[in-house]
């Protein structure tokens, strides 16, 4: 009687177990039914920005040059907001509404995207805007090309301020009215400010103010502009391609010391601001500067996708220099950004081309 009851048990346990594993393999077939994007579907999700701005225009470049290839790239222009993005493709996050964007959202989690060469380091090592995710360093993350888009730090003063150097705000007790934008380079501008003492409480201490947003509201009455610069009209930039016109400016320097300290701590280019690159620059002005904006992905990105990306993104280059971007594309770095791994199928398509050995 008690050998029928043990055998009985474990049929019992036999057949509970078929009946679970077929009950969860119909709960993933559903589940897989009802995805609406992603690499199996043809439809992955790029995390990009607004339209306007470089990292969602780059997703419409990259949308554009995989059509041909059968991809159908869904963008979702509301993953960016500086480090934001990166976590995004990185977590493999679903898009949630942000701010007032009226793009529709992709259905589905973010599979790839662009964001700032220096800012997908920061992440692969886990530093600065990084540095206190519970993730830690995302090693997990790989790059596919490396498309150029210069940016400089531009420091620029107003010309009947007389400021000649930004130490002199604070040892002459200057009362003036700092924009320094904080939301382009994460950690990068308020360690200029450190350097130079300029804090809001010291700033307002002096009768004067410190200002880091650099919406139209923030732009009346400036004496000091602080903060990355492009000539294009992107939201990140267009104060500068609005206040270079308007005012008549003088652009400084940054310390040498301090030049050196952020091109090694963040990843930064010391580089030459050209004569006329803004209204007012008048001689060659040494700075610092981005190297460009990444595609990329994580180590889950299929080989042959990752391959056709890096394909078409060489095969279409076009589509770069007609955007609003300042985009380019250069063959002998495209395969490569600072510490973070070459996706290995977008390196077997470098290395068929000998753009890398």
């Amino acid at each position: 009687m008690r050998m029928k009851f043990v055998i009985s048990a474990a049929m019992l346990c036999a057949v509970l177990w078929i009946a679970g594993t077929a009950m969860a393999q119909n709960a993933v077939g559903q589940s897989a039914a009802k995805r609406e994007t992603g690499y199996a579907l043809k439809k992955p999700v790029f995390g990009g920005a607004c339209p306007t701005c470089p990292w969602g225009e780059m997703g419409e470049i990259v949308r554009e040059a995989m059509k041909g290839y059968g991809w159908d790239v869904q963008i979702c222009y509301v993953c960016a907001g500086g480090p934001r993005e990166t976590r995004m493709v990185s977590g493999a996050m679903m898009p949630e509404p942000r701010g007032t964007g009226t793009e529709p959202l992709p259905k589905g989690p973010v599979d790839f995207g662009a964001t700032g060469s220096q800012f997908l380091q920061w992440a692969y090592l886990g530093i600065h805007d990084f540095a206190k995710d519970k993730e830690g360093p995302r090693k997990h993350l790989r790059v596919i090309a490396h498309i150029q888009e210069p940016t400089y730090y531009v420091v620029a003063v107003k010309a009947s301020s007389g400021i000649k150097e930004l130490s002199e705000i604070v040892e002459k007790r200057l009362p003036v009215k700092v924009l320094a934008t904080t939301s382009i380079g994460g950690d990068i501008t308020p360690t200029v400010l450190e350097f130079y003492g300029l804090s809001k409480e010291k700033m307002a201490s002096q009768g004067g103010e410190l200002r880091t947003e650099s919406g139209a509201d923030h732009r009346q009455g400036l004496d000091v502009i602080i903060g990355f610069g492009s000539m294009v009209n992107a939201p990140e930039y267009n104060f500068w391609y609005e206040l270079t016109q308007k005012e008549d400016l003088i652009y400084l320097e940054i310390a040498p010391a301090l030049r050196a300290k952020l091109a090694k701590d963040f990843y930064m280019v010391e580089k030459t601001m050209p004569q006329g690159y803004f209204r007012g620059i008048n001689r060659p002005i040494q700075t610092l500067g981005r190297t460009g904006t990444v595609i990329y992905g994580r180590d889950d990105m299929p080989d042959d996708f990752a391959y056709t990306l890096a394909k078409a993104m060489d095969e279409q280059q076009e589509l770069l220099q007609w955007s609003s971007m300042n985009f380019s594309y250069n063959w002998r770095s495209v395969w490569k950004a600072f510490d973070v791994p070459l996706h290995p199928g977008a390196a077997k398509y470098y290395r068929e081309v000998r753009y890398m050995k």
